[in-house]
């Protein structure tokens, strides 16, 4: 698919009215030949997310927020890699979990069917809200005082649809399991389709996702912990009881947000 023209190049002439920021164009291999995302120079607050989304889409941005966690690190020390990120749309999400599931599952989980139990199907209640608007709703818990990310910066990124964030910017948190981010991104569409999902924080080595349409039943639940451990096996391997039914009764059942982490 041909890919839409980057406006982060002529982003002070575009109109929008951003905070003080800083346009990310380092890569593990030096700079890249465009600027890969914006991000702003304080952290985000209530209300932030949702008026950069407003903003941003009329231009093809999108926004996220990025975690430097404890450490301070910030998307310039990411070793951010769009040069070997393939085009999420040239993958399969049920190939991309087979072939995950094949690798991981038989070893990883015990008295567990070898075989891929495929994908879940899409939960029969309707969400509470618009994706978008769930979305904007975490985003706000996540920058509040007390939140999960209090410190965390507003980003906005040249991607055509959420689930294209990761991808779009070459991130390479998830390195030492998958080195091409966009396989990832094929699932996060599949989930985006399924459960109304959008990205709405970026770490070093995690990912946050809001979900507008989540598993209202076990037996729902229970179908997409497959994927999810498919997805990112460290989800279940470094939490104890290290089971998928416990994970999908506490950490996807009605759950309005999930968060994957990789060693």
């Amino acid at each position: 698919m041909a890919t839409l023209p980057n406006p982060l190049p002529s982003l002070a002439t575009s109109g929008l009215q951003l905070p003080p920021g800083t346009l990310v164009d380092e890569t593990h291999n030096g700079p890249w030949h465009e600027p890969l995302l914006w991000y702003a120079d304080e952290p985000a607050s209530p209300g932030t997310w949702a008026g950069l989304r407003a903003a941003g889409r009329t231009v093809g941005l999108l926004p996220v927020l990025i975690d430097g966690g404890v450490r301070g690190q910030w998307p310039d020390t990411w070793d951010l890699a769009p040069d070997r990120t393939s085009y999420p749309g040239d993958h399969d999400a049920e190939e991309v979990l087979g072939e995950y599931w094949a690798e991981c599952a038989p070893d990883e989980l015990d008295a567990v069917d070898d075989e891929w139990p495929g994908l879940a199907p899409a939960p029969s209640a309707e969400g509470p809200d618009s994706p978008d608007n769930v979305a904007a709703e975490m985003a706000d818990r996540f920058t509040q005082r007390d939140g999960c990310f209090p410190g965390a910066r507003a980003a906005l990124v040249p991607a055509r649809r959420s689930a294209d964030i990761p991808a779009a910017i070459g991130w390479s948190g998830s390195v030492n399991y998958e080195d091409d981010t966009a396989r990832l991104c094929a699932v996060l569409r599949s989930w985006e389709d399924r459960f109304g999902i959008r990205v709405v924080a970026l770490g070093f080595d995690t990912l946050t996702v809001s979900v507008g349409r989540p598993p209202t039943t076990l037996a729902e639940a229970r179908a997409l912990a497959a994927e999810h451990f498919a997805f990112c096996p460290d989800n279940i391997e470094q939490n104890p009881p290290y089971d998928l039914d416990v994970y999908a009764e506490k950490m996807l059942l009605n759950q309005a947000a999930w968060s994957f982490w990789w060693d």
